[in-house]
């Protein structure tokens, strides 16, 4: 079935998401990449709440695939286990023993939190890392890093295999090097390299900031991966943003229709972005 893409224009009649759903049925074969950073999972309840979203995309026919974050669980187990990280241009390298604690919290204790609260609201979620059946290959960053990793190759074969059964994958970021090494990836980077090689209509960066703001401080809801770059330049995109929109900008070259960047704790800001004329944060298109 051929893909249809997601928009505003399309669903601008839509005035309740209950009177949205049914249209949004066509879009069965749609692919939908979700950040979530760690920042925004929030309380349980809010966990809970993002889990039932989820679940109702798949029961309109929308494939959802999650890729998640989970720095401050991270840093909170090496604060617990003593462990001292150095930085090295703003960034943690990643030395054998850190590394360890990220597997652990991102494959583990994160990832299996959300699997869980899928799971508990009626879907069928399966948790996976960049490891598992080849998913995402890496190499080095930067040497200076340790085990920071840049994906070089994604194979979406088993989110393909995934989608055909119902099956909703979450997705933690780590990555195989090409000599057994396991490579920690940034969360943004990760979702962006899997958007990419599912060429899916939509990714979104689920933060804990709601949307991109311009020179007068308002969110600007919709922008153009040229006005991202002028942005940029004058400085109006700065700091944590920059990455976010960095992503956003590799992810439209090669495919993905449309990223927007979003506060993950809104509720229902997923479906809001997704199902409703008026959107719920920064939606980036090529141009």
């Amino acid at each position: 079935m051929k893909k249809r893409e997601m928009t505003r224009d399309n669903i601008a009649t839509a005035r309740t998401l209950s009177e949205a759903l049914p249209y949004l049925q066509r879009y069965d074969d749609a692919i939908v990449v979700i950040k979530l950073g760690g920042h925004a999972m929030g309380s349980d309840e809010g966990m809970e709440s993002f889990a039932r979203d989820v679940v109702l995309m798949r029961q309109v026919g929308v494939n959802p695939v999650i890729v998640h974050g989970g720095g401050p669980m991270i840093n909170r187990l090496l604060d617990k286990l003593d462990i001292k990280s150095e930085f090295v241009g703003g960034k943690r390298v990643t030395d054998e023993a850190t590394m360890e604690v990220v597997e652990m919290v991102l494959s583990g204790q994160v990832n299996k939190r959300i699997v869980q609260a899928i799971n508990a609201q009626g879907g069928k979620a399966v948790g996976l890392s960049g490891k598992d059946a080849n998913l995402i290959t890496c190499v080095p960053t930067n040497p200076a890093l340790g085990l920071v990793g840049t994906p070089d190759k994604v194979d979406p074969s088993i989110l393909h295999t995934l989608f055909r059964d119902d099956t909703i994958p979450v997705i933690a970021p780590l990555g195989a090097g090409r000599n057994g090494e396991t490579f920690n990836i940034n969360g943004d980077t990760a979702a962006g390299a899997v958007a990419a090689a599912l060429q899916a209509d939509r990714l979104l960066l689920l933060t804990d900031v709601d949307g991109v703001r311009g020179a007068d401080g308002a969110v600007l809801t919709e922008l153009s991966s040229s006005q991202i770059e002028e942005l940029t330049k004058e400085g109006v995109i700065a700091g944590g943003m920059i990455p976010k929109t960095e992503t956003a900008l590799d992810a439209l070259s090669y495919g993905v229709r449309a990223v927007v960047i979003l506060d993950g704790r809104t509720p229902n800001a997923v479906l809001l972005e997704l199902f409703t004329e008026h959107g719920a944060g920064s939606l980036i298109r090529s141009g």
